[in-house]
């Protein structure tokens, strides 16, 4: 186990977990912005990872796979319109969108990423 760390480890999950070059994160949501718009929402997660990649030592242009959950999939273009401006155009990832209903009302959208170190 001594190969495998844990960052933001809670007693049911962590944010994310680094094993070897490869960095997993849970499902992030907006806690600021929750009740918010998708854009805002968007905004705050996409901050999150960028914090939880720099944790663990990569960033976004690493990252490998993204899938996004939104609540209403007619919100996936207002989701692109932040996610085009925060996404490295030289290394875009293999993405999923897909319409799911979300822990609570508040949350709009969810997002969890596979990252390389």
């Amino acid at each position: 186990m001594s190969d495998i760390r844990r960052i933001g480890a809670g007693p049911r999950m962590s944010k994310a977990v680094v094993r070897g070059n490869a960095i997993y994160t849970a499902g992030q949501v907006a806690e600021k912005t929750k009740g918010g718009s998708v854009a805002d929402q968007t905004r705050e997660i996409l901050g999150l990872i960028d914090e939880l990649l720099a944790e663990a030592g990569s960033e976004k242009a690493k990252i490998l796979s993204v899938t996004i959950y939104l609540s209403d999939i007619s919100t996936f273009a207002e989701m692109n319109g932040v996610w085009d401006v925060w996404v490295d155009k030289d290394n875009p990832p293999a993405r999923a969108t897909v319409e799911a209903r979300l822990v609570a009302p508040d949350y709009k959208v969810e997002i969890a990423v596979i990252a390389a170190k």
